[in-house]
């Protein structure tokens, strides 16, 4: 007996025995639990998300076949005059031998757009820039509004031009078109943008690029020539 709990003791020394934790744990494993729940919500909301955009893009699809959406037509209809001065600077005998004039301009103009689909178009807010001989002279801006289906909307802005300055070579060109030949061309360009709405759901963007040429008399203040063009008209 003596010689089995000498054994018995020898044993119990070299094999400890092992204690199960019940509450807690160490903070690697809690790290561990918690990077793995936090990536496992994170797949779920990224999933979740792409389904709905996928949902989105498919009745979007939908909607634009079903509708077969057209161009809008948006054109410059009129130009009114109402000043336009070419002038040399104060105290200059000439524009010559300064090689500067100023020009000063005050026009109206009327845009007319065309909606031919069944739905309505959300026009945004547009800028066309108004060039001589490729410098920028000023900015017409029009604001943004929105046109019902099978519709004709007319727009109007202006265009306010305060004494700009035209330098050199520009300047002499400037003076005889106004002084001599009474007919001074700008280009008037810029781009419009589009959206059809149908049931909350928006279709991507019509850009619609417009380019005019203008001619206007100084004597007369008037338009004596109009071109236009649209370019880039893309759904």
């Amino acid at each position: 007996m003596a010689e089995k709990a000498t054994k018995a003791a020898e044993s119990a020394r070299m094999h400890p025995p092992t204690y199960c934790r019940v509450h807690g744990g160490s903070f690697r494993e809690k790290y561990r639990i918690s990077s793995f729940s936090l990536g496992r919500c994170c797949c779920c909301v990224l999933s979740v998300l792409f389904i709905v955009a996928v949902i989105i893009g498919i009745i979007a699809l939908v909607v634009f076949l079903v509708i077969k959406p057209k161009k809008p037509e948006f054109e410059l209809q009129s130009v009114t005059v109402e000043a336009l001065r070419v002038e040399p600077p104060p105290g200059s005998a000439s524009a010559v031998s300064s090689m500067e004039v100023f020009l000063s301009l005050n026009i109206a103009m009327v845009f007319a757009a065309s909606n031919p689909n069944n739905v309505g178009i959300k026009y945004s807010p547009s800028k066309f820039y108004v060039m001589y001989k490729g410098m920028p002279i000023g900015v017409a801006v029009v604001p943004a509004f929105y046109q019902p289906s099978h519709s004709h909307t007319t727009v109007e802005t202006r265009l306010l031009v305060n004494r700009v300055n035209i330098l050199q070579a520009a300047a002499l060109d400037l003076l005889r078109d106004a002084t001599v030949n009474d007919r001074v061309a700008l280009r008037l360009t810029g781009d419009v943008g589009a959206r059809i709405r149908v049931i909350q759901i928006t279709l991507p963007q019509v850009q619609v690029s417009l380019d005019c040429q203008i001619v206007l008399s100084p004597h007369r203040r008037a338009l004596t020539d109009k071109q236009c063009g649209v370019d880039g008209v893309n759904f």
